[in-house]
């Protein structure tokens, strides 16, 4: 089957292991050969840079999921979840809630938390240390955003460990496609997750000023835009966003971009010989391998999508699947870009989406990047891998499950 044929057969409801292994190949090919590829349940997938910007920019385009997501999850706790979160809707509401969310990340509370994240990494590093071998993944890339994450919210130490698997049966639920089991389990882990956040904002009302520093939760309790708060809902429902969005994509960051290095010694030698590099650095491990590969948006109006002298009209009501992934990896955009260099400029990369709809803690997750993966890189010159890495298997988050190595 040649190149065109193979494109325009792909289904993005029947991925398989070796898209999800790695996708790149696969990217290339839409890009190249059907960018405005038409799925066969009358969805859309783009792949290409202009297309992908214009998805997240064009007044046309909806976040809302209110009826895209009840045949995926019924009325349940997902459904109530994805459907409150800040991720998931348009204006007005998706401005008022941004607003009101948007003191998390204020520059005073970001001030906040660099020390804390300092902190948090040197203790990291010095049990990494004593233990010699370990797993990036699990004992740092993830352990990271989690306490980070947890201080922000005011998590006790006691349920910390319960996080991952929170936020992963969560986003876990949102790939194309996902077994009755998963979702089950997904609707659990927003209802216990919920459930405890109840009793810690419950406990912030009585105490306003018991939060410790870098706690946003006094915050996003009772903050106001226009004499409006969040409801009790969106206050729990955002709680979880928070997690689920700072949680994945910082984790996926820090473990990516640790691999990449591993992966091209010549780029981990000369970020060693110019740490000075890891701000273009970390912004080139978004690039190239972003941790949320495949965004998503509806048509409320026709929209033109592709190439000069090859549009496709895209019609109101359609579905669309944003490929990120591949987007930052469009040879119209970027030079050589399967190839990685920790010192390019431009790079104008689109992992954390661009528009009204860009991530707000996007600048809190360069922070923990370019600390985490600054001082790992420092500390550890005898850096190298002792087994083969595996990645986590889902379609629209690209990371890390294990990354064994040695730093002795």
């Amino acid at each position: 089957m040649d190149d065109q044929k193979t494109a325009e057969n792909f289904d993005v409801n029947k991925i398989d292991q070796a898209f999800l292994d790695d996708p790149f190949p696969t990217y290339k090919l839409m890009r190249e050969n059907d960018p405005v590829h038409r799925n066969p349940d009358g969805s859309y997938f783009l792949t290409r840079y202009e297309d992908v910007v214009q998805s997240f920019r064009h007044p046309a385009m909806s976040s809302d999921k209110t009826v895209d997501f009840k045949p995926k999850f019924g009325d349940g706790p997902l459904y109530v979840h994805h459907t409150t979160s800040l991720v998931f809707n348009d204006p007005p509401k998706h401005t008022r809630v941004r607003k009101l969310l948007s003191e998390a990340f204020s520059p005073r509370k970001l001030s906040e938390l660099e020390p804390v994240i300092d902190g948090i990494v040197d203790r990291l590093l010095d049990r990494l240390a004593a233990q010699g071998e370990f797993d990036v993944v699990n004992d740092y890339a993830l352990a990271l955003p989690t306490e980070i994450i947890a201080d922000m919210l005011g998590v006790p130490e006691e349920h910390r460990h319960k996080l991952h698997n929170y936020s992963n049966l969560i986003l876990g639920a949102l790939d194309p496609v996902v077994t009755p089991e998963k979702i089950e389990d997904g609707h659990a882990a927003v209802e216990e997750f919920g459930a405890l956040l109840e009793e810690l904002i419950s406990e912030r009302r009585k105490m306003p000023e018991g939060g410790e520093m870098g706690e946003v939760l006094s915050s996003l309790i009772f903050g106001e835009v226009d004499g409006e708060n969040l409801t009790p809902i969106e206050l729990v429902q955002n709680c979880i966003f928070l997690l689920n969005a700072g949680h994945e994509t910082t984790a996926n960051l820090v473990g990516n971009g640790i691999s990449i290095l591993l992966d091209y010694p010549d780029q981990l030698q000369r970020l060693r010989d110019d740490p000075s590099l890891i701000k273009t650095a970390v912004e080139e491990f978004l690039r190239f391998q972003s941790p949320l590969q495949i965004g998503n948006r509806k048509a409320v109006e026709d929209v033109e999508f592709g190439p000069e002298g090859s549009k496709v009209t895209i019609s109101a009501g359609t579905f669309l699947h944003t490929c990120i992934g591949a987007a930052n990896r469009d040879p119209e955009k970027f030079e050589n870009p399967e190839e990685v260099d920790i010192g390019r400029q431009p790079n104008p990369q689109i992992a954390f989406g661009i528009g009204k709809h860009i991530c707000m803690g996007n600048t809190l997750g360069r922070i923990e990047g370019h600390v985490a993966v600054g001082k790992f890189v420092e500390r550890f010159p005898n850096l190298r891998a002792t087994g083969e890495k595996r990645n986590h298997g889902r379609a629209r988050f690209r990371g890390l499950e294990v990354l064994p190595v040695s730093v002795t």
